[in-house]
C-alpha cells in the first residue's frame, strides 16, 4: 500500500490546542471515533483499522501524533520514533500519574468531532503507546466510549510503573465520578503475556473503576491453541486480525460492538435524567 493510496479519501486538516498542533484526517459517516495511532504512527496496519471503522458505521477522526502518515512500518522508523516520542514533554512517556499534554489536547479532538458530528457523544480509541491517552480522554463528558488496546505508557520500568492507570490524580476522580454517576465503561484489551502492557495495570484499572473497567485479555500463553507468541503485542493491527475465529479478528470486533452500543442513541431514561 502506498502512502497516496492509504490516504486517499480522508479530509485532513490542522488542529491546534493546549498549544499543540497535530494534523487530523477525517473520513465516514455515522457515530464519531477519535483513532489514536500506536508507534510510529499512521502506518498502513493503523489505516486498515481505521478503513474498517468507517465501513462499520463510524465517522473516523485518525490524529496523526508522531510520524508520517501513510508510510510503512519498519524497525528503524519504529526506533526513531518511538525516541522522539519519549523525550517529548507532550507525552511525558515515564512520568507516574502524569497530567499529560496529550491527554488535554485528545479531549479537545474529541468535543470537536462531537460538535461536528452530533449524537450522544464520540469513542476515542488508543493504541500501545497512545493507550493511555484514551483512557485520560474519559475525563471529557463527550466521550462516552473510551478504549485502551495494550496501554504501554508509562513504560512499565518499575513495580510502581506497571500499576500506574496512565493518566493523573485529577483525570481518574473525573472518569471514576462518571463511571459511578453515569454509568461510563472504559475497555481494555492486552495479550495475557505482553510484558509492555503490563497485568497489573489491568489489575489497578479495575480497582480504580469496579465494574466500569471492561478488560480483555487474549490468551497468549505457551502452547495457546491460536498460536499467538508470548512476545504478541499490537492487538487491533495484528497481521492475523483479518482472519475470521482468529482472536484479535473476534476482539475487533468486540470493539466495534462496544463502540456501536454506548454510541447509540440515548435511551429514553438516560435522556429524561439529562433533560431533569
Amino acid at each position: 500500500m502506498t502512502e497516496s493510496s492509504s490516504l486517499a479519501g480522508w479530509a485532513s486538516e490542522p488542529f491546534t490546542n493546549a498549544g499543540i498542533t497535530h494534523t487530523l484526517y477525517t473520513r465516514g459517516a455515522g457515530p464519531g471515533v477519535v483513532l489514536l495511532p500506536e508507534i510510529p504512527g499512521m502506518t498502513p496496519q493503523v489505516l486498515g483499522l481505521a478503513d474498517h471503522l468507517v465501513e462499520s458505521g463510524f465517522t473516523v477522526t485518525v490524529v496523526s501524533l508522531f510520524g508520517e502518515p501513510g508510510r510503512p512500518l519498519s524497525p528503524g522508523y519504529a526506533v526513531r520514533t518511538l525516541a522522539g516520542a519519549c523525550i517529548s514533554r507532550e507525552f511525558r512517556a515515564f512520568a507516574k500519574r502524569a497530567d499529560r499534554p496529550v491527554a488535554e489536547y485528545v479531549r479537545a479532538v474529541a468535543r470537536r468531532v462531537h460538535d461536528r458530528v452530533g449524537g450522544p457523544g464520540v469513542g476515542v480509541i488508543g493504541m500501545c503507546f497512545s493507550g493511555g491517552f484514551a483512557l485520560a480522554s474519559a475525563a471529557e463528558p463527550a466521550v462516552l466510549a473510551p478504549v485502551a488496546s495494550q496501554p504501554s505508557i508509562p513504560f512499565p520500568i518499575s513495580a510502581g510503573h506497571r500499576r500506574d492507570l496512565g493518566m493523573s490524580e485529577r483525570e481518574r476522580e473525573a472518569v471514576s465520578e462518571r463511571v459511578q454517576t453515569e454509568g461510563l465503561c472504559l475497555l481494555g484489551l492486552r495479550f495475557s503475556e505482553d510484558a509492555a502492557a503490563p497485568r497489573d495495570r489491568f489489575r489497578a484499572l479495575r480497582a480504580a473503576f469496579g465494574d466500569g473497567w471492561l478488560p480483555i485479555a487474549l490468551n497468549s500463553r505457551p502452547g495457546n491453541e491460536a498460536g499467538i507468541g508470548s512476545n504478541e503485542h499490537m492487538v487491533l493491527t495484528s497481521k492475523d486480525v483479518e482472519t475470521p475465529g482468529h482472536p484479535t479478528h473476534e476482539a475487533r470486533a468486540q470493539v466495534v460492538a462496544f463502540l456501536r452500543e454506548r454510541l447509540a442513541a440515548q435511551p429514553a431514561d438516560r435522556a429524561a435524567a439529562s433533560a431533569g
